[in-house]
């Protein structure tokens, strides 16, 4: 091992940095490129991951950490999404506490923090995946490569498909899974650091680093291929193994095998060890999830769908070809590349066929160098960085199991180590035959500069997810949830006639897409435009019979049209599919409140504050139904208890202000009146109903003070201004009494 090789910064016009500035260049110029991203919101799936997991919150037990998949659903749920990733969601739990809510930039400042670091080691991987692993008489480790192991780091560092992963808070579970990825990779190495021959290893690192593998893919399951990697480096550096010459010598039965040194240098005994500790760790993790992989529907990966073999390997590969040419140009990019981005190849006569066909030359042109070149440098390089390239890309690759997304930015976090390996030695070579090497290394030092302008571009994007959806509209125009996520945006920001347009879009390009439809019969339905929206929302749920917020829609549209009896079956199938559904209990209330069922309204608002004990709504219909029915004592227990419950709203201080004035209790009412206005002032019925307390209070005074608030903030509010006439009158009558 400690031969001298073939130096590949011999040629290359590059900087030379001492190790420290060097890695401080990385450092900065990896902020740089995505600095501008921590200011950002929650966008995309940083929402279900992160703002509705119950696992963030300070009153979930850290245990259920363990028994939770990334959303925070159980394991064992047939719905779960399987995603094992306890300590990424601790590490979002430690955000949330230390900023002591959701306040997203925490969150963005770790996530780049951590590329930087990770960033950062690349110089050192670098030198030893492109460098060989060295070692100076005092056992310090060598940098053989310098300018090579720097440029590969700083290609690493900016390539902005690694945008998605910094800028998207969710893309913290490929960060940290790199981070000790990396750690365990390095820790291997350090397993002959004492030694300068393969003779010799620490046991101590060898298991450490098996460790760091299962930690890498706590973090995410892709962590797990560091084990491989380290095989692979084992085998081609520690051992110097010529993998096409074994590969002979084993078919035939060669007997020098025997004389080969690989078990008294420990390969044997150190590969049984990672494949021992890799078997454990997936036994452990299958256990874990329970109840198999989870189940995908064909907009997620319409390809593993597909009935033809055939249909679905060419479709493979082509999705492979995608994510090599977003190495290779990452210019398109698109937070989601699922619902019709792609259109499945179906015939062999599709122009496409091209791009798969380009993947595969390159690939078996390199890795025929990597296993024939005489060189055992080139080889040594070529085979590293196509296990880089290729082995933590496997989860990913439909091979072992079908994977819920077609193509995946973030899924290359790690794989770009590899192409950066292959650049980097391709670069060298250019060099070494290049005449004018000073233009070479500017073309590649204007590639940097590019990539670092379209990271900081793209991660202003991830900034919100107005920017985010409408960046993506341009790179995926077919691709359905494009224009949904668009469209909800708009609605969310109440433009809802905009929203409408880019529903329909989303509903035209993928006619089964029931979330677009359920959202679309919304808006119709809060524009009265019943009819369609009823058809909308039946056809919603009859292409997904479960779909239970679509049922809970369809019969508040039923219910507006006055159909009754199909509204409450609406309800109740909902109700059905979900079984805590407070939204929908509180909506069956309304139903039996307009059909006089005031018992079973009241069950129905009961079952929602009981799902949902800040169900304001519920508990304001409780209290109004009581008091209208002359139900006060009742209607005044129960606001008591909602206000226990949800003492700051000023809604239920105003219903049940009016329920204690009823009740002649004029103080307490006076009270819950004037902290309901402090905390909504221009309420215009909070400020007649209390001037109506002091009519009836015999304070006429305070009574015409806030009748006229009332009528200055609503002229055309019901009855207050006959009440302020009546006041008025009997004001001028005593008026007229005390002047008598």
């Amino acid at each position: 091992m400690a031969q001298t090789e073939p130096n590949l910064d011999h040629d290359v016009s590059w900087f030379l940095l001492p190790p420290y500035w060097a890695k401080m260049v990385v450092g900065l110029i990896s902020l740089l490129c995505f600095v501008n991203s921590y200011d950002g919101d929650f966008v995309f799936d940083d929402s279900e991951a992160i703002i509705n997991n119950k696992d963030l919150r300070a009153e979930t037990p850290l245990g259920d950490l363990w028994h939770h998949d990334f959303w925070g659903s159980k394991l064992s749920s047939n719905t779960s999404h399987k995603s094992y990733r306890p300590l990424t969601v601790l590490t979002f739990r430690i955000n949330y506490l230390f900023a002591g809510g959701f306040y997203p930039v925490g969150f963005h400042v770790v996530n780049i923090i951590l590329h930087c670091t990770i960033s950062v080691l690349m110089v050192d991987v670098f030198s030893i995946l492109l460098g060989g692993l060295q070692f100076s008489n005092k056992g310090r480790r060598l940098n053989l490569t310098p300018k090579t192991s720097l440029l590969a780091a700083l290609l690493f560092a900016v390539h902005p498909v690694h945008t998605e992963c910094v800028a998207g808070i969710v893309g913290r579970a490929d960060l940290l899974c790199a981070l000790f990825f990396l750690l365990s990779f390095l820790g291997y190495c350090k397993a002959f650091r004492e030694h300068k021959d393969g003779h010799h290893f620490s046991l101590f690192w060898v298991l450490v680093s098996v460790l760091l593998g299962a930690v890498a893919m706590l973090c995410k399951e892709q962590g797990i291929t560091v084990l491989g990697l380290n095989a692979v480096f084992d085998a081609l550096v520690i051992n110097k193994l010529n993998v096409l010459e074994f590969i002979q010598k084993l078919l035939h039965k060669d007997k020098s095998l025997e004389n080969s040194g690989l078990l008294r240098k420990g390969l044997l005994f150190r590969i049984t060890l990672l494949l021992s500790g890799g078997a454990s760790i997936l036994y452990i993790r299958w256990r874990i999830m329970g109840t198999g992989p989870p189940a995908f529907t064909e907009v997620d990966n319409p390809a593993s769908f597909a009935d033809s073999p055939l249909v679905r390997a060419i479709n493979y590969n082509y999705y492979y070809s995608l994510n090599a040419w977003l190495l290779l140009c990452p210019w398109w990019l698109c937070f989601d590349w699922s619902m019709g981005c792609i259109p499945l190849i179906k015939s062999v006569s599709d122009w496409r066929i091209i791009a798969l066909a380009a993947l595969w030359f390159c690939l078996i042109g390199l890795i025929c160098q990597a296993l024939c070149s005489e060189d055992s440098h080139k080889r040594r390089i070529l085979t590293l960085g196509l296990g880089f390239l290729i082995i933590p890309f496997l989860p990913a690759s439909n091979l072992f199991f079908r994977v819920g997304f077609v193509v995946a930015e973030r899924v290359i976090y790690l794989p770009s180590i590899g192409y950066c390996i292959l650049f980097t030695y391709g670069f060298s070579l250019l060099s070494k035959k290049a005449k004018k090497k000073k233009i070479l290394a500017a073309a590649v030092l204007g590639l940097l500069l590019i990539n670092v302008m379209r990271s900081a571009l793209r991660s202003s994007q991830w900034r919100s997810e107005e920017q985010l959806f409408r960046s993506a509209l341009s790179v995926c125009p077919l691709n359905a949830k494009v224009h949904y996520n668009v469209g909800k945006n708009l609605a969310d920001k109440g433009n809802q006639s905009a929203a409408i347009k880019y529903y329909r879009e989303a509903v035209r390009l993928n006619p089964k897409y029931v979330h677009a439809m359920n959202n679309l019969g919304n808006i119709l339905k809060e524009r009265n435009e019943l009819q369609e929206a009823e058809e909308l929302l039946s056809l919603a749920v009859q292409i997904q019979p479960d779909f239970a917020a679509a049922w809970m829609n369809l019969g508040i549209v039923q219910n507006s049209l006055r159909r009754f009896e199909e509204a409450e079956q609406s309800y109740w199938t909902a109700i059905k599919h979900r079984k805590k559904y407070p939204d929908c209990y509180y909506n069956l209330g309304r139903l039996y409140a307009d059909l006089n069922r005031h018992i079973d309204a009241l069950n129905a608002w009961r079952n929602a504050t009981v799902l949902k004990p800040e169900h304001s709504l519920a508990w304001n219909n409780m209290i109004i139904l009581l008091d209208n029915t002359g139900n006060l004592a009742q209607a005044e227990a129960v606001g008591r208890e909602a206000l226990e419950l949800i003492p700051n709203d000023h809604s239920l201080m105003f219903s049940l202000a009016n329920v204690l004035g009823k009740s002649q209790k004029y103080k307490e009412s006076e009270a819950l009146f004037l902290k309901a206005i402090k905390a909504n002032p221009n309420a215009a019925s909070y400020h007649g109903n209390l001037a109506v307390l002091y009519h009836r209070w015999g304070n006429l005074d305070l009574a015409k003070k806030h009748y006229e608030v009332s009528l200055k903030l609503d002229p055309m509010a019901p009855g207050t201004k006959e009440n302020y006439n009546l006041l008025r009158r009997k004001l001028e009558q005593l008026q007229k009494k005390g002047e008598a």
